[in-house]
């Protein structure tokens, strides 16, 4: 299982050097496109070790927490990142990581999400969006049981030494959001 997931991540790595390293070699002309590489920093804040703190509402209602670990990186010349962590839950200890592209024409983070528990090809549609006024906000659509679900992400709270990110979720169009995640990021200390 463990090598399907890393074959996996592969993948998807290869596919999004793939689609950054086609869009450098076939540049287009300012008329065609605008370029908007002001957001491409924006996760820098959170490249180094971390310990995180889970606080989960699961479908049943009941509420859990748990500890883990996450480390940032930068890939692709700054232009993605790779967020790998380790929960640390009552049933055991798992793995994900979250990988993100920034598109400099629209300026837009998109973000996918693996899940050690549940590798799987194709991936969910990523969460897009960006950072304003130091609060980045992404959201996605996806059908599950036949409904579409919004899924939205908050990062908020950055400071060098902290950070807090929640993921909420929407079965009504965005009318309204119920938070089924939050993590907050300590910053590890060597």
């Amino acid at each position: 299982m463990c090598l399907d997931w890393i074959s996996r991540i592969k993948v998807l790595v290869l596919t999004i050097a793939t689609m950054l390293c086609a869009s450098a070699m076939h540049p287009q002309t300012t008329q065609d496109t605008a370029s908007d590489v002001s957001g491409v920093h924006d996760f820098d804040f959170e490249f180094g070790d971390w310990q995180v703190h889970h606080r989960v509402t699961l479908a049943d209602g009941r509420s859990i927490e748990f500890d883990g670990t996450a480390s940032a990186r930068p890939l692709i010349d700054g232009s993605g990142d790779i967020e790998e962590h380790t929960f640390y839950r009552t049933t055991g200890k798992t793995y994900g990581i979250g990988l993100r592209a920034f598109d400099k024409k629209t300026g837009t983070w998109a973000i996918w999400w693996v899940d050690s528990r549940q590798p799987h090809l194709p991936m969910d549609p990523p969460n897009v969006g960006r950072f304003r006024d130091g609060v980045g906000t992404f959201f996605s659509e996806s059908t599950v049981g036949g409904k579409t679900v919004g899924t939205r992400y908050i990062w908020s709270q950055i400071k060098h030494d902290s950070a807090r990110w929640e993921q909420a979720l929407s079965v009504d169009g965005g009318k309204t959001w119920q938070t089924n995640w939050i993590m907050e990021f300590r910053r590890r200390v060597p």
